[in-house]
């Protein structure tokens, strides 16, 4: 099995390791900490957003300077949502307050209100919007990365399965070439998002798995 640019993922340097089996929310934290105690990198399949925090932060004790790469049409960065800190519109408010991150660059945004563009501000977010998206204007990053792809951040055309849909989205070539001209080293990711009963004929499913082939090669 080999991704667009001829990197065989098909090798002893991957390890499935199922699912995370997990009884409170900061569980995640402590399994993706014991990954990486073992020096290994983590590539999480989520679930909802509300992941994405724990397991950045298991990250900080060994890269305390981390750059994200967030794709998705949500920028996920209200203070609480309906009451939670930890809801899955939350990870990246937690993520920048806690300094988890040096520098978050999110891609395909097109939900946006005010709290949030204020917490984007706050927060010095570096936010590429979809209705002027220019790919060739995506920062190169310093530090390692580590990507955050929602699925929604597609259109729906592309990826229905999804729990939220919003029109007017990115296409699969888009995010793959965006992933393949990365050219710093990426520590871990995550997919998260998808939403098997709203699929239609495993598309969305297909394309998950399409997008973890081409990350995975990058992380290798």
């Amino acid at each position: 099995m080999y991704t667009e640019n001829l990197i065989s993922i098909e090798n002893s340097g991957i390890d499935d390791k199922g699912d995370f089996e997990i009884s409170e929310y900061f569980d995640i934290e402590k399994l993706t900490k014991n990954h990486l105690n073992f020096g290994a990198k983590v590539f999480t399949l989520g679930g909802d957003h509300s992941v994405t925090f724990p397991i950045v932060k298991a990250y900080n004790e060994k890269y305390p300077k981390l750059d994200i790469l967030h794709i998705d049409a949500h920028s996920d960065l209200y203070d609480q949502f309906e009451g939670d800190k930890y809801s899955h519109a939350c990870p990246f408010a937690r993520i920048m307050e806690n300094g988890y991150a040096v520098k978050l660059v999110q891609v395909g945004i097109r939900t946006l209100n005010t709290h949030q563009a204020e917490q984007a501000d706050k927060y010095n977010v570096e936010i590429h919007h979809m209705k002027d998206l220019d790919l060739s204007q995506i920062p190169k990053f310093k530090n390692p990365i580590y990507i955050s792809l929602d699925m929604d951040a597609f259109d729906p055309a592309y990826a229905p399965g999804v729990s939220h849909h919003e029109p007017g989205g990115l296409t699969s070539r888009q995010v793959i070439n965006l992933i393949q001209s990365i050219d710093t080293e990426i520590i871990g990711a995550d997919i998260v998002e998808y939403n098997p009963n709203r699929d239609f004929q495993n598309m969305t499913a297909f394309l998950a798995a399409k997008m973890m082939k081409e990350i995975l090669g990058k992380m290798m």
